[in-house]
């Protein structure tokens, strides 16, 4: 039976916000902010998850606003509650992947993100998945707890020294480049900044031409928001420009490279690779990329992390306190 968490009851005076689903880890910490909410809007919150269109939909009867965690909102859904609905808040960055903004837009619908929330959490994952690929530790965990004892086939990477071509340098780039830099890589990057002097203070070598920069890179991270300009930036031009042997994170968006580019090269069997993000989430069982040995691939969780959460839960319910009293916070459409 599903667990509804509702606040001010009473207050049928105030507007509704609904957050029709729910990862079990962010419930805490949302009810942490509920406060901010006390005069100005009830809540109902259902404590489960659902992937249901139907469900979602009717669980938002009656909402002016609505907290969305990980569904992906379909213009038929859209288009069903924009009637009532005026504002969404979303609990991510790429809110672009979750909704028609152009769409939403044109309904009159507010549309907020979250911003920053999760650097450190996104930024240590990258490394750790840099650091999986170099030193096989997760492999070498699950082989030691079979009882195969093999210390003949896994001679590891060292990333000190070793060159990080960051293709992103904001909030989450500038943080992978700071934790790269104290392991004793050498860091380069593409777009961010906007001097060279920017650049110097962060103590990163900019490189203007994003093939040269997959060229010249041991590693290359991906940490570019997606956006209308920036969906297959990434060409396969740039993925092909990359020497045998380099390492290819992504834990930003999938739809950031070419369709196609990266699994062609990866299929060579020349480069390997960590994702955490998709094209098609949850990724398909009959994903070629399940058949590489060349992959680690993990479930789009790099932004999940116990202080990511506290400052995405806050900044979500901030957004909607801000709708309510005509104020704008991290507001994207509307």
């Amino acid at each position: 039976m599903t667990v509804i968490y509702e606040t001010q009851q009473d207050r049928t005076d105030l507007p509704l916000v609904v957050m029709p689903c729910v990862m079990k880890g962010m419930i805490e910490p949302f009810k942490q902010w509920f406060g901010m909410l006390d005069g100005v809007a009830r809540l109902k919150m259902y404590e489960d998850f659902t992937y249901d269109e139907d469900e979602f939909v009717k669980r938002c009867a009656g909402a002016e606003a609505v907290i969305v965690i990980g569904f992906h909102i379909s213009d038929n859904v859209l288009r069903q509650l924009s009637g009532h609905v005026k504002c969404f808040a979303f609990g991510g960055t790429g809110v672009a992947s979750f909704i028609d903004l152009d769409e939403a837009k044109r309904l009159g619908i507010r549309i907020c993100n979250v911003v920053h929330y999760g650097d450190h959490a996104v930024a240590e994952f990258a490394v750790a998945l840099m650091f999986e690929l170099a030193r096989h530790v997760g492999e070498l965990n699950r082989e030691t707890h079979e009882g195969v004892w093999d210390t003949q086939t896994h001679a590891g990477m060292e990333l000190c020294g070793k060159t990080l071509g960051i293709v992103g340098l904001g909030g989450i780039g500038q943080t992978v480049a700071r934790i790269a830099q104290g392991i004793g890589m050498k860091v380069t990057a593409w777009k961010s900044p906007t001097s060279k002097k920017d650049y110097a203070a962060l103590g990163v070598t900019p490189i203007e031409d994003l093939s040269r920069l997959m060229a010249t890179a041991d590693v290359v991270s991906i940490n570019l928001p997606l956006l209308p300009g920036t969906k297959g930036i990434v060409k396969k031009e740039h993925i092909d420009a990359m020497r045998p042997g380099t390492m290819f994170i992504n834990t930003a968006r999938a739809e950031l490279v070419e369709p196609g580019a990266l699994l062609d090269r990866l299929e060579k069997g020349d480069i390997v690779a960590g994702l955490d993000v998709y094209y098609q989430e949850p990724l398909p069982a009959d994903s070629p990329l399940l058949k590489l040995g060349n992959v680690v691939l993990t479930p789009h969780v790099a932004w999940r992390s116990d202080g990511a959460y506290t400052s995405l839960t806050k900044q979500v319910i901030e957004s909607i306190a801000a709708y309510f009293k005509g104020d704008r916070f991290n507001v994207v459409v509307g």
